[in-house]
């Protein structure tokens, strides 16, 4: 995904919550963006971060015409990400090469008439984006090579030997997928692992975790909650040491160099079906989530109280449950320490924010 934060007191007759912080989901000073960082475990060198990495081919390099999107990209960026793969793909992890906008580098061989159906690498060119992904070092060089602009390279998701499974947590937009998996694991009873790490540049993070070769994973965008995206079979992460327009990938200091396995509770939500049309609550019988809300402002421990009050109070506003349970999110935040005062400020903000959203 460090040591557990003091826990605020609780009853005595009240069982704890299963562990779910760790060093990997506290926040951390980033590492330097210049670093080399080790997508996992192996005894290959890893590139000297004091210079730039030079792909091991020989023959001079040459300028060609780009259909990419910078077509200016540092030589130095494009060897350290060809190293970078390299190291990735010898590590099991299926890699492609990315632009600096982390789209494939390739473009498809069919664009302009479409094959139907749609060619997902059958015609055994190259250009079918994360289709082409591979552990083989000559066809990784063959790929970089055919895109001397790629600055970054992304890893497979869903294919052996890992069945890798990406927890993207953004910070973007009012979101805090940190937060929100926090709250998911104390309702669903999972702890979070440490795990392999990736700092990205607009202040979130991804986590790595291996699963079972079935049933599938599927890529989703904020299915479990705001803020947490998967990505699965069919969809790739951005590796550690690549270079974006927004600044550059890098693992946590601290973090594992090999992915834990995903927990069989995780695993259950993100299998289980789409959930069907919302069903309202008997008159009078407030719904579970509520009480879930509740019991995780409880549970805050030193240093993630403000943070996790303010997250309930915006998901009970955004259920229509604001006012009902501010007095209750309240108390359990005079639980953990808070005053009433800091706590009805905290549940007036997340109020404030969610009727500035409706105004725009």
């Amino acid at each position: 995904m460090k040591h557990v934060e003091p826990a605020a007191e609780r009853p005595a007759d009240r069982p704890q919550p299963p562990p779910v912080d760790h060093p990997q989901l506290r926040p951390a000073a980033r590492p330097d963006p210049g670093s080399a960082v080790r997508p996992g475990p192996g005894p290959a060198a890893r590139p000297d971060p004091g210079r730039a990495v030079r792909p091991q081919q020989p023959g001079p390099r040459t300028t060609a015409p780009t259909p990419g999107p910078d077509p200016t990209a540092p030589a130095d960026a494009h060897a350290a990400a060809l190293a970078h793969a390299l190291l990735a793909a010898e590590r099991g992890y299926p890699v492609i090469p990315l632009t600096r906008n982390k789209l494939p580098a390739l473009r498809s061989p069919h664009r302009g008439h479409p094959e139907v159906p749609p060619c997902r690498g059958e015609c055994g060119r190259l250009g079918h984006g994360v289709h082409d992904a591979s552990t083989d070092p000559l066809t990784v060089r063959r790929m970089f090579a055919a895109a001397p602009w790629a600055t970054g390279y992304g890893l497979a998701c869903g294919r052996p030997p890992h069945h890798l499974i990406g927890i993207d947590l953004d910070t973007k937009n009012g979101a805090d997928g940190l937060t929100a998996l926090r709250f998911l694991a104390e309702q669903h009873g999972f702890p979070i692992p440490p795990t392999v790490t990736v700092l990205t540049p607009s202040g979130g993070r991804h986590l790595w975790l291996t699963g079972p070769p079935s049933p599938t994973i599927a890529n989703s965008v904020g299915r479990l909650a705001p803020g947490i995206d998967i990505r699965g079979a069919g969809g790739y992460l951005v590796g550690p040491g690549s270079l974006t327009a927004r600044g550059r990938y890098a693992l946590a200091s601290g973090a594992p160099h090999r992915p834990a396995p995903a927990p069989d509770a995780l695993l259950a939500l993100l299998t289980a079906p789409p959930p069907a049309a919302r069903r309202e609550s008997p008159y009078g019988v407030p719904p579970q989530p509520a009480a879930a809300l509740v019991r995780f402002v409880r549970a805050s421990p030193v240093g993630q109280r403000n943070a996790r009050l303010y997250w309930a109070a915006c998901r009970a506003d955004e259920s229509g449950l604001g006012q009902e349970l501010a007095a209750r999110l309240t108390e359990a935040a005079r639980h953990t320490g808070l005053s009433t005062q800091e706590a009805r400020a905290t549940i007036a903000s997340a109020a404030r924010r969610r009727r500035g959203e409706s105004a725009t």
